[in-house]
């Protein structure tokens, strides 16, 4: 009956199971395995890629800590760069020589067929342009080559006199004396957090220096120190290790900023700052860069969150405690000042009493060094309390594997240093080469002499924008560029990776600042070379850096040949450098034009701008001016 209506009636438990036949189902079901996926611990579900380690932290590669620094960058719009000038009027050059060439070509073939009425065969004219387009790539024929080719003399420069001796007179202003360092000292040893520990690996840090075996125990002790060592032996290291460590040990209760790092330069503080990130990766320590070149209303906005480590210059600082709100200096535990010389150089005396003023009484304070005059011991009076002195080498040492070289510039050949120069740098010194100058003028004039040699050239100097300094110091970084051309806004606490030879445009006005320009090179043990050109009037500071020299000196003797194929070389590009410079002054007219017409449009729309406050100063441009009167009539005064 149920057969009937199409239904299936149940199965009894009398009735007898039928065998089923084997359906789609069935396999369907074998490739099923969920529930034996989850209980398996097999080794197919661990990651081969994963590994434990440095590498579950942060990026290691120096880009991510420099990230908020391109970020405050003012974008300034550029219609062409100076390379791009330089490389336009070096074709239109060879242009010009290459018509004037063809021109001569033809007008000989003219006569040529006047005398014979016979065309000389394709194949030879084929290869004249062949030999034309050689020349064209080249700044010097093959009939150069045997006067390019002459090796330079070298001599040694004999050692008049004895050895200078180190002065010991600033030990008597020092409480305690903490010179001398435990030689085995390791980071290990230094009793450090092992977050930090970990950031010490992760950069690649074997070995303490002795200005960090010395400064770190020191420092740790909350102790006020004086500390004097030669350039590039890591001193932002060694106070940077003490301060994360007392930090780390004792976590702030508010927002507010604990400690405070003065530098002379925007690019020193950008070092510091990308130094202080990568050793603070592993914390919850924040960090801050106020120097100027960088956008204002972001640092206002980062200054009033609290961050825990300030890296400032004096005058963007300044500028900060008088116009933000809400930031003060009075919760300072730890004041650093970093190249506290080089600071008093640039005439900051005043800015940085100023802080020091404002500042905690009850705080710790760290002045580093390159080189001791009367001027730093005066602000260490004023500023420390009880300090620990730490001299690790004399004020005018020079790093011990470098090789320094000297050129003689005879009186009647002033005029010579340029060529003598690109002598050096076309033959000799072709790439990782530093080159200072006295003057921002002669830095740019070289750039386009150079580039217009061929050569891979960039400048540092102070007229340029933030964003030009930091894009030709990466370049140089990165190979992009062989030669880099500075003034001394880059010869204090730079650390340039790879640098092989520094050389002197001009001798500098003191040894201590010849230390800073050739300590750019022969960094960390490393060797190095230092080549300066010397004339009539500098022959006394070249005695006074022979007598402190520990190693022999080098006297640098080009063949004259050389030096008059340069010469006339430089005279040939004379109309060209004068073209470039005018490409120059008309963007600049440009852009000055487009800036006027781009404010008078904003005070016309923003109405609002008449009512806001203006900024106040610590100093005006008279008092600035006349504090480096009374500081450039004190030295004239003591010398």
């Amino acid at each position: 009956m149920l057969e009937q209506l199409g239904l299936i009636g149940t199965i009894r438990d009398e009735d007898p199971i039928p065998d089923e036949a084997e359906t789609e189902s069935e396999q369907e079901e074998e490739p099923i395995v969920l529930k034996k996926k989850k209980k398996s611990r097999g080794s197919r579900d661990f990651n081969c890629d994963f590994e434990f380690g440095e590498r579950d932290g942060p990026s290691h590669d120096d880009d991510w800590a420099m990230a908020d620094v391109m970020k405050q960058l003012k974008k300034k719009r550029t219609l062409t760069t100076l390379d791009q000038k330089i490389e336009k009027i070096r074709r239109k050059r060879k242009a010009e020589e290459k018509s004037s060439q063809s021109d001569a070509a033809e007008a000989s073939s003219e006569n040529h067929q006047e005398e014979e009425d016979v065309k000389p065969p394709a194949g030879e004219t084929d290869a004249s342009d062949e030999d034309e387009d050689k020349d064209e790539d080249e700044e010097f024929g093959s009939s150069d080559e045997e006067i390019l080719t002459k090796s330079d003399t070298l001599r040694d420069k004999e050692r008049r006199g004895k050895k200078r001796k180190v002065a010991e007179e600033a030990a008597e202003s020092f409480y305690e004396d903490a010179s001398q360092y435990d030689d085995q000292l390791t980071f290990d040893d230094m009793n450090l957090s092992r977050p930090i520990l970990k950031a010490i690996t992760a950069l690649g840090f074997k070995q303490p220096t002795p200005i960090q075996k010395a400064c770190v125990p020191v420092g740790l002790l909350g102790k006020d120190l004086c500390a004097c060592a030669a350039t590039g032996t890591g001193k932002t290291a060694a106070f940077m290790l003490p301060v994360l460590e007392r930090l780390v040990y004792k976590p702030r209760t508010s927002q507010v900023t604990r400690v405070l790092v003065l530098v002379p330069t925007r690019e020193l503080g950008i070092q510091v700052h990308s130094v202080a990130r990568q050793l603070a990766q592993f914390t919850s320590i924040t960090t801050c860069l106020a120097v100027g070149g960088l956008d204002l209303k972001s640092q206002e906005a980062a200054l009033r969150a609290g961050p825990d480590i300030l890296i400032a210059t004096p005058g963007r600082l300044i500028d900060h405690l008088h116009n933000t709100p809400s930031f003060e200096l009075t919760h300072i535990e730890i004041l650093i000042l970093d190249e506290a010389d080089r600071m008093l150089d640039e005439y900051f005396e005043e800015q940085m009493k100023e802080i020091i003023r404002l500042c905690s009484y009850n705080r710790q304070t760290m002045l580093f060094s390159a080189t001791m005059t009367e001027e730093v011991k005066d602000l260490a009076a004023v500023s420390l309390k009880q300090p620990v002195r730490i001299f690790v080498n004399s004020n005018t040492d020079v790093a011990p594997f470098l090789r320094q070289e000297f050129v003689r510039i005879r009186p009647h050949r002033e005029g010579d240093r340029e060529a003598v120069v690109a002598a050096l740098l076309t033959r000799t010194f072709q790439d990782h080469v530093m080159l200072f100058t006295q003057t921002r003028k002669q830095a740019h004039r070289l750039h386009i002499l150079l580039g217009l040699m061929g050569l891979k050239v960039g400048e540092l100097h102070g007229e340029l924008s933030q964003n030009q300094r930091l894009e030709n110091l990466r370049r140089f970084k990165d190979e992009q560029i062989d030669i880099l051309v500075a003034t001394d806004v880059a010869a204090r606490g730079l650390d340039i990776d790879g640098v092989k030879t520094v050389i002197n445009f001009t001798m500098p006005g003191t040894v201590k600042h010849y230390v800073h320009r050739v300590g750019r090179t022969a960094r960390a043990g490393r060797s190095g070379r230092s080549v300066s050109l010397v004339g009539e009037s500098e022959r006394k500071m070249l005695k006074e850096v022979v007598k402190s020299a520990k190693s022999t000196v080098k006297a640098r003797v080009l063949p004259p040949e050389v030096i008059l194929k340069f010469r006339d070389l430089i005279a040939k590009l004379e109309k060209d450098v004068e073209a470039v410079m005018k490409l120059e002054r008309e963007e600049r007219e440009l852009a000055a034009s487009e800036a006027k017409l781009s404010v008078a449009q904003r005070r016309l729309t923003d109405s609002a701008s008449s009512d806001q406050s203006q900024r106040v100063w610590f100093q005006t441009q008279q008092e600035r001016k006349k504090s480096r009167s009374k500081y450039l009539f004190t030295l004239c005064s003591m010398s």
